[in-house]
């Protein structure tokens, strides 16, 4: 018979070793998870997708080589804007974890959006940046629409309920009105171009005095046409002023920046553009009302006006009332010669003393009180007795003539030696 088994007994740790515990462990891979990936973007396929009884939402994100197990809470689960279903592409976004009752890294999600909305959104922000910048958005520039048009313009798919909704509110409220409605596709590849054609054509034509742009409502993607840059240039060089009418009230387009006006939905398109006729009426009936009591009001005026006329002395004897003009006439005559005179006297006294002043102070006055000017042969002045030499010639200017001599001596006080 074999020999019993020998079991060898297992050492204890050494003490230079560390032992972690199952917990210790998934916490220090969820700390290191944690702070690498506190916010990352992952794309990829929904698979399992499962709807808590708590409102919780949790399923796989896939890719061909691995999957990713995601948590998509109630309070972010209403915020999500469309459906989620088994195989779509989504975006997803959050903070990576370890859930440690199983030891799984998971994805808590705060957002998700399909695949591809992103990179239109970064299209969106980066052509409605350059167009605000050129000046397309100013309120400035918007211009409003006309009171009552004859000629709607509509540029809308011919098979869509945005059209039966537009032509519905037109015909209850004017069924007179004429309407031109050019056919184009709302959405794909060939969507913009041809809504851009259309504008260019309505306005080139010449009969619309206003234009409905629209459709009805769908995803980003659906609306999209109405954020390409060819549709929003067209808008602002229409001649005509452009009523953007594009999905639901919370969607929102590069084309409803540029045009004239925004409406929230088709219909109210419609109703935008043309007053009811109700409401037309009632205000043409308030305003014959105002008008006919306002000219009442005008000629009872007029009328007493008259009877006071007849009853003064003006009737009688016209010329009367010109007499207290004539009168005050006189009065300003001669007060006007009596300020004339008064102002020629002060005139002629002020420059009388303005002579007397220049008469004492000017230089034969000077010369009257005794005192003389000394100058040369030349006519220059003899400032000081070093301008002259001995034997020079000199006139001496007195008040009443000039007396000529020759220069004997000259005799310098102590400020000049």
């Amino acid at each position: 018979m074999p020999a019993d088994p020998v079991y060898a007994p297992i050492e204890a740790p050494s003490q230079g070793r560390r032992v972690l515990s199952v917990s210790e462990l998934t916490r220090g891979v969820r700390f290191t998870l944690e702070r690498q990936y506190a916010s990352v973007w992952v794309e990829g396929e929904i698979s399992n997708l499962k709807d808590h009884s708590s409102g919780h939402t949790y399923f796989t994100l896939k890719d061909a080589e691995a999957q990713l197990a995601c948590v998509l809470f109630a309070r972010e689960r209403v915020q999500v804007a469309f459906e989620l279903e088994e195989g779509r592409q989504v975006l997803c976004h959050g903070r990576l974890s370890v859930y440690p009752a199983r030891g799984q890294y998971q994805l808590y999600v705060d957002r998700i959006e399909p695949k591809g909305l992103g990179a239109l959104q970064a299209r969106f922000l980066r052509l409605r940046a350059k167009l605000e910048a050129e000046g397309l958005f100013a309120e400035e520039r918007k211009r409003p629409l006309p009171p009552l048009p004859g000629t709607i313009g509509i540029v809308t798919s011919i098979d869509g309920a945005a059209l039966r909704d537009i032509l519905t509110v037109l015909e209850r409220r004017h069924a007179e009105v004429r309407v031109i409605v050019r056919p184009v596709p709302v959405q794909g590849e060939t969507a913009a171009p041809a809504i851009a054609e259309a504008i260019e054509d309505l306005g080139r034509h010449g009969e619309a005095e206003v234009l409905i742009v629209g459709r009805g409502g769908g995803s980003l993607e659906d609306l999209w046409a109405f954020n390409e840059e060819i549709v929003a240039r067209a808008i602002a060089a229409s001649p005509v002023p452009v009523i953007s009418a594009v999905g639901h009230e919370i969607d929102y387009t590069i084309s409803d920046f540029v045009a004239d006006l925004r409406a929230p939905t088709p219909s109210a398109a419609a109703e935008l553009v043309l007053p009811e006729r109700a409401a037309l009426l009632a205000e043409l009936t308030e305003l014959s009302r105002r008008s006919l009591a306002a000219l009442r009001g005008a000629l009872e005026d007029r009328a007493e006006t008259l009877r006071r006329v007849r009853a003064s002395a003006v009737l009688k004897d016209p010329l009367a009332a010109f007499a207290p003009m004539r009168q005050r006439l006189d009065e300003l005559w001669r007060a006007l010669g009596s300020d004339w005179r008064s102002a020629q006297a002060l005139r002629a006294e002020r420059l009388a003393s303005r002579m007397a002043r220049l008469e004492t102070l000017g230089p034969l006055s000077t010369l009257r009180r005794g005192f003389s000017v000394t100058r040369r042969t030349d006519g220059r002045l003899v400032r000081s007795a070093a301008d002259v030499k001995p034997g020079e010639t000199v006139e001496t200017v007195l008040a009443d003539g000039v007396l000529s001599g020759r220069v004997e001596k000259i005799i310098m006080n102590r400020k000049g030696e």
